[in-house]
């Protein structure tokens, strides 16, 4: 089994497609509890926000997997396979691991460095866990995932390596509408990033904040956390009166639709032109942040005389170019952040090929343990009474502490060696072939026993083909010609103390 991701995000599809293939959090456990009915999947887990929609799954095998998952988003989603398929990239085995690792300490986010993607993720496991689509295999990777995150925030200035996108969308208010502490301030939800937007804006100086939502008490909470008003997005009138009255509006609701349209915002316009110092009838600007994905703001409502409307597409090309530009000073947060990526994925590989080794290494004493039984039955029955009790128990321990000895230096270099990604797997299939191994299961002490007898004759020939290469990989474990690798220590030349 291996870990393979399938997804489309920001940085592969235009946000219209991303609009098309956002789920909710039922229909996110759907995709993942439907992709484990498949024949290649036996774990799924899926992560979807508001820049991106993954699957991360636990296959057999990676083209039928990847199959299998595709057809799985294509019925979750609705859009076309044909129309995916341009915007969908894939990660598998090692690659699979260092994407989630990048995606989890905010390095793939559009804000990059921000940490709602750690919670996002936490709670895409919770939800696997739940719905039973996730197993050990992925519930130790994004377990792991999130130990990557949270050291990647602790150990480095990544929290500061780029601005917030409401602090982004905050930064046009200055030219749209004057200083934000003379501005009226509307967040249009009550979810997570709206009130990460109420927050933002309250400590940046906006004194008027009013919070609309469609559960009024959750408005309320809100509201009072900044010091503001709230009320119902579902009272008549209540919305377009909240419009006239806003200088700068944050919306991100997670509805499905349009939630700010342009008649509402032109029936709000006309009321805060009536409303004009003077009696002038020209309404003041306004500066729409729109945070959500689907948006909640209609495209049209951008063509309206003295609105400015910003989006995530365009927050995530500044946020892009600040954090890229000269003198941004986040390069070297970025370059640290990107080392424990990369160290964090390697020592994860490292691990799960130890691991793989381990039923081969339980196989290999099981099966030596019962040719030294088997051996012990054959003593009892050729001597008969004549055996002494004592004598049996020396002789049983004296095989068994000969056979241990035999095989520690293998089993633990075994181990070691497994690590290596480029040569330790072929140990560990020099060992299955010339003990002739089961890892599924024990075979019969005949066949150990031939197995075991085949060992001087693999080290004292020079097969030829594969089998050469086989014994020589027993022979390098045996006799300690190969010695594996030293994982460096802290104080090292190189290493991050």
């Amino acid at each position: 089994m291996t870990a393979l991701v399938v997804g489309l995000s920001h940085r592969t599809a235009p946000l219209e497609v991303l609009e098309r293939a956002t789920l909710d959090a039922g229909a996110a456990r759907a995709l993942a509890v439907g992709a484990c009915t498949a024949d290649d999947v036996t774990e799924a887990v899926v992560l979807s926000t508001c820049n991106r929609l993954e699957v991360y799954s636990e296959v057999a095998t990676f083209h039928g997997g990847l199959a299998d998952v595709g057809a799985a988003l294509v019925e979750a989603t609705g859009v076309p396979l044909a129309e995916l398929t341009d915007h969908l990239y894939v990660h598998f085995a090692e690659s699979a691991v260092e994407h989630l690792f990048t995606v989890v300490c905010g390095l793939d986010s559009m804000a990059v460095g921000e940490s709602q993607v750690l919670g996002q993720v936490r709670s895409a496991l919770r939800r696997g866990q739940e719905d039973g689509s996730v197993g050990s295999a992925l519930d130790g990777l994004l377990q792991r995932a999130l130990r990557v995150g949270k050291r990647a925030h602790s150990e480095t200035g990544l929290d500061h390596a780029g601005h917030s996108l409401v602090e982004a969308g905050l930064a046009h208010a200055d030219e749209v509408v004057g200083p934000l502490v003379d501005a009226r301030v509307l967040v249009v939800g009550a979810g997570a990033m709206s009130a990460l937007a109420a927050t933002t804006a309250h400590r940046l100086g906006a004194r008027d904040i009013t919070v609309l939502n469609r559960t009024a008490a959750r408005a309320q909470r809100l509201a009072e956390a900044v010091g503001g008003r709230w009320g119902a997005l579902g009272e008549s009138g209540g919305l377009e009166h909240a419009l006239a009255e806003a200088d700068v509006v944050l919306s991100c609701t997670g509805a499905v639709g349009h939630v700010v349209d342009a008649a509402t915002v032109g029936a709000a316009r006309a009321l805060r032109g009536a409303g004009a110092p003077g009696g002038s009838g020209a309404a003041a600007p306004q500066l729409l942040v729109d945070l959500a994905l689907p948006r909640d703001v209609a495209p049209e409502v951008g063509r309206l005389p003295g609105v400015v409307v910003v989006g995530l597409a365009e927050l995530g090309a500044q946020l892009a170019a600040e954090v890229g530009g000269a003198g941004s000073g986040v390069a070297a947060d970025l370059r640290d952040a990107r080392a424990i990526v990369a160290e964090e994925s390697a020592a994860y590989l490292a691990e799960r090929r130890a691991a793989a080794v381990a039923p081969t290494v339980v196989a290999l004493r099981t099966q030596a343990r019962e040719v030294a039984d088997a051996e012990l039955d054959r003593l009892r029955h050729r001597l008969g009474p004549d055996l002494d009790a004592r004598v049996e128990a020396e002789v049983a321990q004296t095989l068994h502490r000969v056979v241990s000895t035999l095989l520690h230096t293998p089993t633990v270099r075994m181990k070691h060696l497994a690590a290596d990604a480029s040569s330790g797997p072929a140990y560990v299939e020099a060992v299955r072939e010339l003990f002739d191994l089961d890892p599924a299961g024990t075979r019969a002490p005949e066949a150990v026993t031939e197995a075991l007898r085949a060992v001087p004759e693999a080290r004292g020939q020079a097969p030829t083909g594969g089998a050469a290469a086989t014994a020589d990989a027993l022979r390098d474990l045996l006799t300690g010609a190969v010695v594996p690798p030293r994982r460096p220590r802290p104080g090292d030349a190189g290493t991050r103390s």
